[in-house]
């Protein structure tokens, strides 16, 4: 008798920029509605996701380790147990790619979303889940989450969700974290982009060796079906939905000019693209999957 299979193989996926190994870690997805997104009507959104064979608002939640001068580092640690029971995957599928956690000496945020920042610490035990890793996140993002002023305007799920969590995440962490501003370098052939807006520390990281580059660029996008094309449409967790906007616009402009290998947390996993302009507008092409690993 032939057994079924009875679960999806593991969310890993490995991409060579020249000396440097990317590997696309999968921390699950988030299921939600379309009335978080804003300057659309939600009809219009929904039957832009329709037309793209997508019955609803999933959002892929993806985590990047980086493997460079014999070193380890991971960019964003997905949503622990904070959000949906459909994430929080990314210590399994470490495991999955022979990853252990003290393997990884540096975790380096894009910002402190839950579904970024979510996966440092065991809420249950306070325990760092990267025993020995230095936190690495640009200085704007512990100064707003820590904020009492900015956490007192804020409603009771950001309150919970975003400032809490960040805290409740971070405080581990106080002896073994470091915060940059601008662009610099933040491990071997990863260089830190500031792209405000979205939360007022977020990054993306360029990665470089060999003549080749890749953007992580985070949250530059939520819905790709629906942003890429509409790159005005901004979400209700824009910290300033207008700079968000404004940061969209300025990134799709440059990858598509320099026709730049980018990599969002929020792009279908593995979550590795190309833009290019259509129109007036935008379209997003996933590379195919490279079978050879680069060889």
């Amino acid at each position: 008798m032939v057994s079924v299979p009875a679960a999806q193989i593991p969310g890993v996926y490995h991409r060579r920029i020249g000396d440097i190994v990317v590997t696309a870690v999968s921390d699950g997805y988030l299921d939600g509605t379309v009335e978080v997104m804003q300057a659309i009507a939600p009809s219009d959104a929904e039957r832009m996701l329709r037309d793209r064979f997508r019955p609803g608002r999933r959002t892929s939640v993806n985590c990047f380790l980086v493997y460079s001068a014999g070193r380890l580092a991971l960019i964003d640690t997905g949503s622990g147990d904070y959000l949906m029971p459909t994430a929080g995957k990314l210590q399994a599928n470490l495991k999955a790619a022979g990853v252990a956690p003290a393997d990884i000496e540096r975790v380096i945020l894009t910002h402190m979303h839950p579904d970024h920042s979510a996966g440092l610490t065991n809420p249950k035990t306070g325990e760092k889940f990267f025993p020995d890793a230095e936190l690495v996140v640009h200085e704007n993002e512990p100064r707003h989450w820590q904020d009492d002023g900015a956490m007192s305007r804020a409603d009771e799920r950001e309150r919970t969700l975003f400032f809490q969590c960040a805290r409740e995440q971070m405080a581990p962490y106080h002896n073994q974290m470091r915060t940059f501003a601008g662009e610099v370098e933040v491990f071997p052939g990863v260089t830190s982009v500031p792209l405000h807006g979205h939360t007022p520390g977020h990054s993306g990281y360029r990665i470089a060796s060999g003549g080749q580059s890749l953007l992580i660029w985070g949250d530059i996008i939520h819905v790709p079906e629906v942003q890429v094309p509409r790159p005005e449409v901004t979400m209700a967790f824009d910290t300033d939905p207008q700079a968000a906007a404004a940061t969209r616009r300025r990134v799709f402009d440059m990858v598509t000019a320099d026709r730049q290998l980018v990599a969002g947390m929020h792009v279908h996993f593995p979550g590795l693209a190309h833009l290019v302009r259509e129109g007036e507008g935008y379209l997003m092409v996933p590379e195919p999957w490279d079978q050879a690993f680069g060889g």
